[in-house]
């Protein structure tokens, strides 16, 4: 039951960062590099987070199919955006040439809503199986639930919603977190598929949506970032008790 309530609070947290995404974009406070910062970290501390927890821990409770439902997690996210949802960057989007109707917009929530739904399968598989794969997964997805939010809300607006469709939109990404949270602990066995599943789908968030974000930004700075985010994983270990 601790784990429980505790898996179930941070999934709020979780999406919250969402929703709080969305109103920094509606007020006009965050800038575009600040949200890039939070991109590169991300990115770097999940794809650590994926390969080095979730990967092993998957194979280890499911050894005969968590390889191929890593590469389903991946594979389902690339046929998701690349058909239901067109292009788009994490963090301010406001080409009104790139997005013009109500379909287009909706395209991208249903896109990053499926996404966020796993967010919440991994932060709830990994308390499943201990307190400290929860945390892990959990800062992992934290660290990008402002972009994403931000993402979502600019993409509302540059299609000409207004703000109240922009900050639902954020919203609904956050709810649908908790969702993901919520199903694995009412079905605690589906962890087997869940986790290896939502493996998949962080490595082709970090690696494939986050990673060229940051190779857009020149110099070294960003790339250091990127680097911060994979060390902060390994500071993370070290002072983990056990």
């Amino acid at each position: 039951m601790q784990s429980l309530g505790l898996s179930l609070t941070l999934g709020a947290v979780a999406g919250l960062a969402d929703y709080l995404g969305g109103v920094l974009l509606v007020r006009r406070s965050p800038s575009a590099r600040a949200l890039r910062y939070f991109v590169a970290l991300g990115a770097g501390f999940m794809l650590a987070a994926a390969v080095l927890e979730m990967i092993p821990e998957g194979v280890g409770i499911n050894p005969h199919w968590a390889p191929l439902l890593i590469l389903v997690g991946y594979c389902g996210v690339h046929l998701l955006e690349h058909t239901l949802v067109p292009h788009f960057h994490f963090g301010e989007e406001t080409h009104h040439h790139e997005f013009v109707s109500a379909k287009t917009s909706y395209s991208v929530l249903l896109g990053l809503a499926t996404h966020t739904f796993f967010d919440g399968i991994a932060i709830g598989s990994g308390f499943v199986l201990s307190h400290w794969l929860g945390w892990v997964i959990f800062i992992a997805v934290f660290l990008h639930k402002l972009p994403e939010g931000f993402t979502v809300a600019s993409v509302m607006l540059a299609s000409g919603r207004g703000s109240r469709a922009a900050l639902n939109s954020a919203m609904i990404l956050g709810a649908t977190t908790l969702a993901g949270v919520l199903v694995i602990n009412l079905r605690p066995e589906w962890v087997r598929a869940g986790l290896p599943l939502s493996a998949g789908v962080t490595i082709y968030v970090a690696a494939t949506d986050l990673v060229p974000e940051v190779n857009r930004e020149p110099g070294i700075r960003m790339a250091l970032v990127f680097f911060a985010g994979v060390a902060t994983f390994f500071l993370l270990k070290l002072l983990a008790p056990g």
